[in-house]
């Protein structure tokens, strides 16, 4: 049969868009669900309209027209305003692998899992709760316990199971953690942010007002030689204002007290340890113990280590991080810093080799002109060694300029005219990709802020008995159904989770929902001893079953495997 032959002709409407091709152009992918309406008995599987001569399918036309386009030419293209779960959807329902995407759109296609991935990160947010006061008393405590169970998975407390029917412990537990950890879980959580946040601002300010001369004044000290009474020493040293310890000290009694609380209601404690938040509290709270502790002895080692834990107070700076757990665009600053982790090491190379390039440059070009009797040119030029010009190349290709070394010859002029230009452009390059990733980051979670609480989600129903969608087979086999998640109802979107869960398996996942469908009897989860998807099924009269294994290909009987 030609291509061209009026019996060839085959027309499928989806979603009330009619589509005409050929059964010889839906050959051409074996073991897809198109492929399917070529097989003779076809009419006998799925709804077919004898009246129109058509078969209907209740799924999205414009995402159709795309697939089809890819029996035609090969090509599998993904439309830009199409959301690309909804579009991963069709894909799995049609059974066409994810990994046939052309280059061209496989970003566009992979935007909403990086979306969704972003998403997950920003964890903790107002939109996961969805009301500002949880119950009367602010603890998180309902009637219905449908919000501690939203707290517990939230804040990753473990099992969810027996979140209702937990001890006194548990129950506290998580209250208390959410209290600390979570500012939008209840009013009074809220007030203890306010409360560390106040903390954090006024220990930083102490810190740096400390080193200002006014708070610092200078007192007179004598020290007695103890072998001879009569011989003194007389000295000038500066002290820090007293009040200013007390305001410190009353910091620091917070910071013991919430990380104290922190500690024992937190759940994990091993992760609780590793927090790199944790670890800085922790450093900046010992030394003020220390000091104290040691301020009353007059021992020679004593003031030595009270000497080192003074130089060691500039680690209390470091509370300034702990400003993430209160602000989200610090999270959204320190989540675009790991996502372009490529992007700065791809600027440190760049910035490596024009430093080393023009620092080379710089020195022999400056030794032009010298002086003989001036053999290592220091009379007219700052550029000694190559080393030296490590630090020009660097502020120059940065375009700072500190002025404190600059060439004074032709030659050297040109060369650092070459290096301000070759730096603009360096830096230019990788800059906007980490740009783009903070305004992704930030975009991501306002929205999630913005995003308000699902209470019901809507689940399609089951196509009744009489109704169009129906299967029309004896067997009622899922193959027959035209929605792929009614038959059975959660099939596909149990493959859905695993495919956003692990990009990999996506191609596999696909078809083995597909294989699913198709026979309903194969169930058999994969496992290591048969190394398959599902354990094999012979057909069941005239319904033809197709296999897969863990190559992704389809076989159907009489047909070529579509590699």
């Amino acid at each position: 049969m030609v291509q061209g032959d009026e019996k060839d002709r085959v027309v499928i409407n989806v979603g009330g868009i009619r589509h005409q091709t050929y059964r010889s152009t839906l050959r051409t992918l074996p073991g897809t669900r198109l492929a399917w309406l070529a097989e003779p008995d076809a009419h006998s599987h799925f709804d077919y309209d004898a009246h129109g001569d058509e078969f209907f399918f209740d799924r999205h036309p414009g995402v159709f027209a795309h697939i089809l386009n890819y029996y035609r030419t090969g090509k599998l293209h993904c439309p830009a305003d199409v959301c690309g779960p909804l579009y991963e959807e069709e894909l799995a329902f049609w059974g066409i692998d994810e990994t046939d995407v052309e280059p061209c759109c496989w970003m566009t296609y992979r935007q909403h899992r990086e979306a969704e991935e972003a998403l997950d990160s920003f964890g903790g947010g107002p939109a996961d709760m969805g009301s500002d006061e949880v119950d009367g008393d602010g603890l998180g405590e309902s009637g219905d316990g449908d919000d501690e169970l939203e707290m517990t998975k939230r804040l990753a407390l473990g099992d969810t199971s027996d979140a209702k029917t937990a001890g006194l412990w548990q129950r506290w537990q998580r209250r208390v953690w959410a209290l600390f950890e979570d500012p939008y879980s209840s009013k009074y959580a809220r007030w203890v942010a306010f409360a560390s946040l106040f903390f954090i601002l006024v220990s930083i300010t102490t810190f740096c007002l400390e080193t200002h001369e006014a708070f610092n004044p200078i007192i007179n000290r004598t020290d007695v030689d103890p072998q001879d009474n009569n011989i003194t020493r007389v000295y000038q040293e500066t002290e820090t204002e007293v009040y200013l310890t007390y305001i410190e000290g009353v910091c620091v009694v917070w910071f013991t007290f919430e990380f104290l609380m922190r500690i024992t209601f937190c759940p994990d404690k091993k992760k609780f340890i590793k927090n790199t938040l944790n670890i800085i509290d922790f450093v900046a709270i010992l030394p003020f113990y220390l000091e104290v502790g040691l301020s009353g002895l007059s021992s020679k080692e004593a003031k030595d280590v009270l000497g080192f834990l003074r130089v060691v107070r500039f680690v209390r700076i470091l509370r300034i991080f702990k400003l993430t757990r209160h602000f989200v665009g610090l999270r959204v600053l320190g989540h675009t810093l790991r996502a372009s982790t490529n992007e700065f090491l791809l600027l440190i190379i760049f910035l490596a080799l024009g430093v080393l390039i023009f620092a080379t440059m710089i020195y022999y070009a400056e030794r032009i002109g010298a002086k003989p009797n001036d053999p290592r040119a220091s009379e007219h030029t700052h550029f000694k060694n190559i080393p030296i010009g490590f630090w020009w190349a660097v502020v120059t290709m940065t375009t700072l300029g500190y002025g404190d070394m600059y060439p004074q010859t032709w030659s050297g002029m040109l060369v650092g005219a070459l290096c301000a230009l070759a730096g603009v452009l360096t830096i230019a390059m990788p800059v906007p990709v980490i740009v783009n990733n903070f305004g992704m980051y930030y975009s991501l979670a306002m929205a999630k802020q913005k995003l308000p609480k699902k209470k019901n989600k809507h689940i399609p129903r089951a196509p009744q008995l009489g109704s169009p969608n129906f299967c029309k087979s004896g067997t009622n086999s899922p193959h027959h159904s035209t929605q792929s998640d009614t038959c059975p109802l959660a099939a596909q979107d149990e493959v859905l989770e695993m495919n956003r869960a692990d990009p990999k398996l996506n191609g596999e996942a696909a078809k083995a929902a597909l294989a699913n469908e198709d026979c309903p009897h194969i169930d058999q989860a994969i496992s290591p001893e048969d190394g398959q998807i599902f354990s094999p099924c012979e057909p069941r009269g005239e319904t033809p079953c197709f296999l897969l294994n863990m190559t992704g290909r389809a076989t159907h009987p009489g047909a070529r495997v579509r590699k």
